[in-house]
This record gives structure tokens, sequence and C-alpha cells, in this order.
């Protein structure tokens, strides 16, 4: 028997990077996955209906809900805080902190009234340690992990499963998106990194997955991963 053989899943953010990776590992676990994302056209999570058209038909989709992974996601500019513009700190907070709770919201009842089942935030390395010129980034990670960690206090006494994963630098489009779409830029972020080289999006589904996959009574509350040659949110060895 597949490791979440019968499992319910959503995953947000889905159409590409570390969602797309994670939707294929939790299909090749044996769950059944319903995916959502912005690019696909069906889901927004900045928008309230948007997203509970989305959780009601996924939820009627599936017969039930056992997995949410709150992927969407994004960040704006690396500009210092002076000079970061303020369409850009809202579009990052209202996803990534407000749409993030805003999914939660609407599917732990379906996750309790089931029996149980786990949240996985997408959280950072940027909710540990802040690095130069990405504030909105920063303060939306530091959120979520502040989130993650409600949670668990909010469903103590419930068999929900709450885990924060805090990725580093993972070559994906996310600095494409960053950067709205300058390739050039994009592609500094991840070269020359030293010893290996990046993070690609199946090592943070590889970390979901273990997480996924513990006991019922293991709560892997955090895992944090970098590439080796990261320490810190910013202090990244490179190849001169």
């Amino acid at each position: 028997m597949a490791a979440l053989d019968g499992k319910r899943a959503i995953v947000t953010g889905a159409s590409s990077g570390i969602g797309a990776a994670t939707a294929r590992a939790l299909e090749e676990a044996g769950a059944r996955v319903y995916t959502g994302s912005r690019s696909a056209g069906n889901l927004d999570v900045t928008d309230p209906e948007s997203s509970a058209r989305f959780v009601e038909a996924a939820v009627a989709e599936l017969g039930g809900l056992d997995i949410l992974v709150n992927n969407a996601g994004l960040s704006r500019g690396r500009d210092p805080v002076w000079e970061s513009l303020e369409e850009d700190e809202r579009e990052v907070i209202e996803t990534n902190v407000l749409g993030l709770m805003r999914m939660t919201r609407l599917c732990v009842p379906h996750l309790v009234e089931d029996g149980g089942g786990h949240i996985v935030n997408l959280g950072s390395v940027a909710g540990i340690w802040s690095y130069p010129s990405g504030s909105s980034y920063v303060a939306s990670k530091f959120a979520v992990h502040g989130y993650t960690r409600a949670l668990r206090d909010d469903l103590q006494g419930k068999p929900v499963r709450v885990t924060n994963v805090a990725g580093g630098l993972v070559e994906t489009n996310f600095s494409k998106v960053r950067f709205k779409g300058d390739e050039e830029k994009a592609k500094a972020v991840y070269s020359n990194v030293a010893l290996g080289g990046p993070l690609v999006a199946e090592d943070i589904a590889d970390c979901i997955l273990f997480a996924l996959t513990r006991r019922p009574n293991v709560n892997i509350d955090e895992i944090v991963v970098m590439a080796l040659a990261q320490v810190s949110g910013g202090n990244i060895l490179r190849e001169s």
C-alpha cells in the first residue's frame, strides 16, 4: 500500500515549482490531489469568493479532505524599505499571509469533520533570518511561522497535524515573478552557487512527504532545509 493511499489533498499554487512537485509526489504516494492556482484560473487566494468556491469544489470532488498544502505565495521586488512599492507590499501580504489564513480557515472544518488531517504551510528561511531588500517577503514569512504556531495552539486536542516547511534557495520561477519577468536578474539568483548548487522543487516536496507520512501521533512542527552553500537567509557561498 502506498504511504498516502486514499488520502485526499489540496495543493495551492500548484501550476509550477514547489506546488507542482508536491502534487506529483503526493499522487505518487497514493493520494488524490486537487490543485489550484491563479495561473490555472481556478483559485485566487486573495479573493474570498474564489477561495470559497475552490474549497467547495475540491471537497465535493474528493469526497472530503485530509491534507492541505498552503503553497501559494510570491515576492515582488528587491528594494530597501524606503524604495519598496506599496502595491508590491500589499500583493505579498495579501497572498502569502491573508491568502494562507483564508485557505486554512476554509479547510479546517473539513479536516476536523473528516476525522483529522494535516496542514502544511510553506514558510521560508526568510521567516527565520532577514536579508537586505526583501522586507515585505521577510515580513510575510515571519507571519507564516507565527500563524503556524498559533494553529498548533488552536488545534490542540484535535487530530490535525500542522507543519511549517522553511525552505532556502530553491531554483524555480520564484525569482522571475519577483523581478516581474526579468530573466537575467532571476537567473543571477541561482547562478554560481557553490557545493552543488541551489535546491530544486523536488527537495521541498520530499520534506513535505516526510512530514505527512509519520505516524499519526508524530507532529513535525518545522523543517528547515537549505542548500549546503547557504547558511542563513542571505548568506550563500558562490563560486568565483
